[in-house]
């Protein structure tokens, strides 16, 4: 007989932000299993009478209304990839620093969890804050808790300006690239592969594609004084009916990622042009956002939080802000190279840099 189901244990947030990163870090929120994660979240936020609390299927807000003249997002997901032997988490030493190790960590429960903590004790900010914790951002954007919030209750996202916690080595990274994934599908008729001459093998046909991808060099283009490196990969090849069977269909499928100068329009026939003997499917696309950092509050943070602006590589729901007319960055604990990495880890030092930088912005200290 298989054992029940433990009860989750509650989320403490008078703890420091390193234990709440492994606590929540310890509560599987693989993408569409964020209930128990949001479960916690709800609870520990629900003795704070200085916060107003709003839950959509697995996204939660939080946001404060002290009547003051501007307004903040800090938003976060809580899902993540998939689980890989790496929880629970553990510490480890590596090059004299205290590090968390596990899934989660730089993407981006450090993140949330330093969230999470400033959002039960500051009662009193300079400005107001709606918080944001929401579901489905590792998978595609039609499933993205942010993006159904945002058509159901657009008047929660009203603000002047918006940070999202995704890892960026505690440093501000503005904007962020778009994201385009497209089908490259070649087509060609099935034989018995003992008599290959009478059929036209589909997978083959694909060969061009694969060549020009190999020896295709991606541009950094700069966008509003930052530089955005972008990409373009064939991340899946699907095709075959058989050992013994000629291929009539095969279908590459590629991601591109662009920088903020380009629509996703553009983006599209950019990708076209490229491959213009193939029929072409898009399959997921999401805008990208363009720096914002000539907006005085996002200046106004930086200078705060004593960091260094440079530009996000990564897709993040910054777009979804910038679309709005928000100015958008991304801040947070973690490097982002290790992002879905099997061995993610956190430095401890780094997620309480944070904590201390965003507390002290958003009750008018100086860093």
């Amino acid at each position: 007989m298989a054992e029940p189901d433990r009860p989750v244990p509650a989320l403490d947030l008078s703890a420091d932000a390193v234990a709440i990163t492994q606590a929540i870090c310890d509560v599987p929120s693989v993408s569409g299993e964020e209930r128990a994660l949001a479960d916690l979240v709800v609870e520990s936020l629900a003795g704070a009478a200085h916060l107003e609390i709003v839950r959509d299927g697995d996204t939660v807000i939080a946001r404060t209304n002290l009547g003051r003249d501007r307004r903040v997002v800090i938003a976060g997901h809580l899902d993540t990839v998939p689980i890989n032997g790496n929880v629970p988490t553990r510490f480890i030493e590596e090059d004299g620093r205290r590090v968390l190790w596990g899934r989660g960590t730089v993407d981006m429960k450090a993140g949330v969890a330093v969230q999470l903590k400033l959002a039960r004790e500051l009662a009193e900010p300079v400005v107001d804050v709606t918080w944001m914790w929401y579901d489905h951002e590792e998978v595609a954007a039609d499933l993205n808790g942010l993006g159904r919030v945002l058509r159901t209750r657009p008047d929660l996202f009203a603000g002047d300006f918006a940070i999202l916690g995704e890892p960026s080595n505690g440093q501000v990274e503005g904007g962020c690239n778009g994201t385009l994934r497209v089908e490259l599908r070649a087509t060609g008729r099935r034989a018995h592969s003992a008599r290959s001459w009478v059929g036209e093998n589909a997978i083959h046909k694909l060969a061009p594609a694969l060549e020009r991808l190999a020896a295709f060099e991606a541009e950094t283009v700069r966008v509003d004084g930052l530089d955005y490196r972008e990409g373009l990969n064939a991340v899946f090849v699907h095709g075959g009916v058989a050992g013994n069977v000629i291929p009539d269909d095969a279908v590459l499928t590629l991601n591109y990622r662009f920088a903020p100068s380009r629509s996703v329009a553009e983006a599209t026939e950019y990708v076209r042009a490229l491959f213009p003997e193939y029929e072409l499917t898009v399959t997921d696309a999401s805008e990208g956002a363009r720096p914002g950092l000539d907006d005085p509050l996002a200046q106004e943070f930086v200078r705060a939080v004593g960091a260094e602006a440079r530009p996000k590589y990564g897709w993040t729901d910054v777009a979804r802000f910038s679309a709005l007319g928000i100015p958008a960055v991304n801040f947070g604990p973690g490097d982002p190279l290790l992002a879905h990495a099997d061995d993610e880890r956190v430095a401890c030092d780094e997620i309480l840099a944070c904590e201390r930088a965003l507390r002290s912005w958003l009750t008018g200290g100086s860093h």
